[in-house]
């Protein structure tokens, strides 16, 4: 389903990618909409798939995860099932993050975080050296975590 994105969607989309729970009321005093109006915009977006899901954003060193490693991983083969097979484990790892497929001097970029470098190494037996089609892969250790989020920006072109 495509939706057209009007004005009063993106103060909407803006305000809820900061806090996803602030108050309907809230937002249609943002946007300057009823609460009745603010409601049907977002389950219409939800159902476009604007929005994919509401979360909550959590501090991964207050969880014992202080590590943010990035990955690049080359494989041997770019067959389908090959990849697919790839896909399929990096989104059960749940130390992965982010896995994008990409062009370029590799084919994957992997953002793990662990606890310490121990975990690390078991994950890359597990991920990389038990998988004949890894032909290498390069770690890159964050020392800090300057910027980081997945917010969209929503000042894009209309609709």
């Amino acid at each position: 389903m495509t939706i057209k994105l009007d004005a009063y969607d993106r103060i909407l989309l803006a305000a809820i990618q900061q806090d996803a729970r602030t108050a309907q009321s809230e937002l249609g005093e943002r946007a300057n909409l009823s609460t009745a109006a603010v409601n049907r915009r977002l389950k219409l977006l939800a159902g476009a798939g604007v929005i994919e899901r509401y979360t909550a954003r959590l501090n991964p060193k207050a969880l014992g995860y202080p590590l943010t490693i990035i990955v690049e991983v080359a494989v041997e083969n770019e067959r389908a099932d090959l990849l697919q097979e790839m896909q399929r484990s990096f989104k059960a790892c749940p130390q992965v993050q982010q896995c994008y497929y990409v062009a370029g001097e590799c084919d994957f970029v992997l953002v793990f975080l662990v606890r310490d470098m121990e975990q690390y190494v078991a994950l890359t037996h597990t991920l990389f050296h038990d998988n004949d089609n890894v032909k290498a892969f390069k770690t890159l250790v964050a020392m800090d975590r300057v910027k980081y989020g997945m917010d969209v920006p929503v000042d894009g072109p209309p609709g």
